[in-house]
């Protein structure tokens, strides 16, 4: 399920997710070729420690918005359920 928010994100800040996401997901792909070609597992975790700083570093950008933009117009409308959204999304995500 899909959900709206109350505004738009700038179109700035989602070509920036974006951009990160498609570098993450070449970087797995390199590393998918990686295990392929049976490369050294070392070499294998190392790249793998990369894609998940990446994708860390993606999430902290994401959460930043989320805090200075979509929570503060959920409060300023009155959406309390945000606080809840919020507190299970970062449960689950750092799990």
């Amino acid at each position: 399920m899909e959900e709206q928010h109350s505004h738009r994100h700038s179109a700035a800040h989602l070509k920036s997710i974006s951009n990160r996401l498609a570098k993450i997901i070449g970087h797995l792909e390199s590393v998918k070729k990686m295990v392929e070609n049976d490369k050294d597992c070392s070499e294998i975790l190392i790249q793998l420690a990369a894609v998940k700083g990446a994708v860390n570093n993606t999430a902290n950008a994401i959460l930043k918005e989320h805090l200075s933009h979509c929570f503060i117009h959920a409060l300023e409308d009155g959406n309390r359920q945000m606080i809840e959204d919020l507190q299970k999304a970062i449960d689950m995500f750092i799990k």
